[in-house]
């Protein structure tokens, strides 16, 4: 027997509307799934990436060493990184969050330094003489000068943790990348294209409004 015209899901077609109705919590679940693994992953690498940067900043003897261990774990296939922090973490959400935090140390220390080193020496010296101490100089004067090159790193950073956090679906915690590696499974094709779309628009999503956040921190960048 053949499938009725109007039953997508049974014509098993790349694009249903049945499949959207019928499937509206389990996609919202994934969806809510894949953001909190993408933001938690993201602000812990914030939270690390910044005091390493500010060392290498500070010690120019410590730049090589931070930028070259953060280089090594970038290049780690994602697979094995899981694989190395399972007996760790186990088969948890924490896992991938850790895996995830450690691929976005590169690009978030990279631009970070990037951004410290582009203070003017002149304007360091300038903070000093009017009585800046050491923090005071880098919350005040080296940080926001160096925004626009930290978010530049923040947005590639979200994106890419957006696009590894379907990678997660090997230990059951991918978000997205659940629908889409069980849909492959089952050759289920209104499944995998739904999630796949969903995970462009997240990405797509995050990297406007973290653009928009840049614009409004640094008004002085805006042509």
């Amino acid at each position: 027997m053949t499938a009725p015209p109007d039953d997508c899901l049974a014509r098993n077609d790349w694009i249903c509307g049945a499949y959207l109705s019928s499937r509206r919590e389990i996609l919202w679940d994934a969806v809510l799934q894949h953001l909190q693994l993408t933001v938690v992953s993201v602000l812990l690498g914030l939270v690390i990436a910044l005091p390493l940067a500010i060392a290498a900043r500070r010690w120019r003897w410590a730049a090589a060493p931070v930028l070259g261990l953060t280089t090594v774990l970038y290049t780690i296939p994602s697979l094995a990184m899981f694989s190395l922090l399972l007996p760790v973490y186990g088969l948890s959400a924490s896992l991938v969050i850790a895996g995830l935090v450690l691929y976005s140390l590169t690009l978030l220390v990279r631009n970070l330094l990037a951004g410290l080193r582009s203070v003017p020496e002149e304007t360091r010296r300038a903070a000093r003489g009017m009585g800046y101490g050491p923090v005071r100089l880098l919350l005040a004067v080296e940080l926001p000068l160096a925004l626009p090159a930290a978010m530049a790193g923040l947005r590639i950073a979200t994106v890419s943790a957006v696009s590894l956090v379907t990678v997660g679906a090997i230990v059951g915690h991918g978000g997205l990348g659940n629908l889409i590696y069980s849909g492959m499974n089952t050759y289920f094709k209104a499944q995998v294209l739904t999630a796949s779309v969903l995970c462009v628009i997240i990405a797509i999503a995050a990297d406007l409004l973290l653009l928009g956040a840049q614009r409004l921190l640094t008004p002085w960048t805006r042509v």
